[in-house]
């Protein structure tokens, strides 16, 4: 059968204009990709939330600095989460996680109905979103990486990235038309239940993927007595150390780091243009009640519709164009997609600066990110072994994730105290580090090939 020809029937033929999907592949992708989807519609509700309770009460600066929280906090998520990992099987460990979530997100609302939501809420609220966001995402990758061999993954990962991006366009044009009529908290309370629905999808695949297991082995009785890896807690051992001790891990983690402090600063720029502009709207305002409500609403609507379109163009590229690079280019290649359109961005902000072009250029720059580089990031671990999937992704995907974040602050505080450096100027500062990103790319092309290589499979 060729990747032109699939012969599963029309839902193979549809799915081809994504990847190519073999006959008996359809039912777990597209569990995943409907699990996944779920997964970012309820984040997506809640992350919108999280910017207007922050930026209302406090300055783009306050918010830079909490990412610091974030990353401290992580450490001991990542030591626990480790733990955890080395006790259950996969599926336990996702719902459990899973429900320690639900569980907060229905405290934030009891909270709230006791009159607990002034700004130390807000400080809560964001480093738990910020802690909840990596955490869930990763685990859910780290199961997909565990589902799929390499050439699976490669081509059936763009399918099931489609359903976070799709799942991200829908959250936060719900979240846009609908926090005006129901309030905010009444929104997580929706998000509560999706990701409820996600813990179902969750065992239900991995039912799925035993019994087909389990079924196939039938002609090998030896085979079917023994358990199977997929119902076991995995190996021993960190996550950090795991990325310590393995020089293609320590670049993978590196890499997402200055993805992440360059995307942040970014951020921080668009929050630095964003903040003055509500305040100009709410400034005819005649309680402070009345301005507090109208800035609160113009953020959540700027930034859900911000939003919006960046999940446009997520989706565009990861139907049309995702695919299509893994297949000619390779994942190696994939690499450098983003750091080269972040290098011609920030070139451009450092001299024509505005709100309308910040949030074009943050869209396109976050929808590639959560796009194609996602599933590229998520693709290079499938190399990977099964315990490297589980608790050194989970370091990457949390910690060095957050830590990026955290240097973000850091420059932040200098640029407050000492730099004094304009937006225009933090933009041409990006410039450079984009620079040093694309050094580690080339870092992570080599390692990437050299282990593909040992193992005789094609990247």
């Amino acid at each position: 059968m060729s990747d032109r020809d699939p012969s599963g029937g029309w839902i193979y033929r549809v799915l081809h204009l994504v990847t190519s999907v073999r006959p008996g592949e359809a039912g777990t992708a597209l569990l995943l990709t409907l699990n996944v989807f779920l997964l970012l519609t309820a984040y997506y509700i809640i992350k919108p939330i999280r910017e207007s309770f922050i930026l209302s009460k406090w300055t783009p600066e306050d918010k830079a600095y909490l990412f610091a929280a974030m990353a401290f906090f992580l450490v001991f998520v990542v030591k626990g989460f480790s733990r955890l990992a080395s006790r259950v099987p996969r599926q336990k460990l996702i719902a459990w996680v899973s429900g320690f979530f639900i569980l907060n997100i229905v405290l934030f609302y009891v909270l709230h109905l006791s009159g607990l939501s002034g700004k130390a809420m807000g400080i809560i609220y964001f480093i738990w979103v910020g802690i909840f966001n990596v955490t869930v995402i990763a685990q859910f990758w780290a199961f997909a990486n565990d589902l799929y061999t390499e050439d699976m993954g490669r081509r059936l990962f763009p399918l099931v990235a489609f359903g976070a991006v799709f799942g991200g366009f829908v959250g936060s044009t719900l979240t846009e038309r609908l926090v005006g009529a129901l309030g905010e908290f009444p929104m997580l309370l929706i998000a509560a239940g999706i990701l409820g629905l996600c813990v179902v999808f969750t065992l239900l695949i991995h039912r799925r993927e035993i019994a087909l297991k389990k079924s196939s082995s039938r002609a090998e009785p030896a085979a079917s007595a023994a358990p199977l890896e997929d119902e076991q807690p995995v190996a021993p051992g960190g996550g950090f150390k795991l990325v310590w001790q393995n020089r293609y891990l320590l670049c993978i983690a590196l890499f997402v780091l200055l993805l992440n402090f360059i995307n942040q600063n970014g951020q921080y720029i668009l929050d630095s243009v964003a903040a003055p502009a509500a305040e100009r709207v709410a400034a005819a305002a005649a309680t402070e009640a009345e301005h507090d409500l109208l800035k609160r609403q113009f953020l959540t609507e700027f930034y859900a519709g911000f939003m919006s379109l960046q999940g446009l163009w997520s989706m565009a590229l990861q139907l049309f164009v995702v695919s299509r690079i893994f297949k000619w280019f390779g994942v190696r290649t994939a690499v450098f997609i983003l750091p080269v359109l972040a290098l011609g961005g920030y070139f451009a902000l450092s001299f024509f600066l505005s709100l309308g072009l910040v949030k074009i250029f943050k869209a396109v720059e976050n929808g590639t990110d959560y796009s194609l580089m996602n599933t590229t990031r998520h693709s290079l671990f499938l190399i990977t072994s099964r315990v490297e999937k589980y608790k050194a992704k989970a370091a990457i995907d949390t910690f060095f994730h957050r830590t990026g974040d955290a240097l973000n602050a850091g420059l932040v505080f200098l640029n407050m105290i000492l730099l004094k450096l304009s937006v225009a100027n933090l933009a041409r500062l990006n410039f450079v580090f984009v620079i040093l990103w694309i050094g580690l790319g080339i870092m992570i092309y080599r390692e990437h090939k050299k282990r593909t290589s040992a193992g005789g499979r094609p990247a």
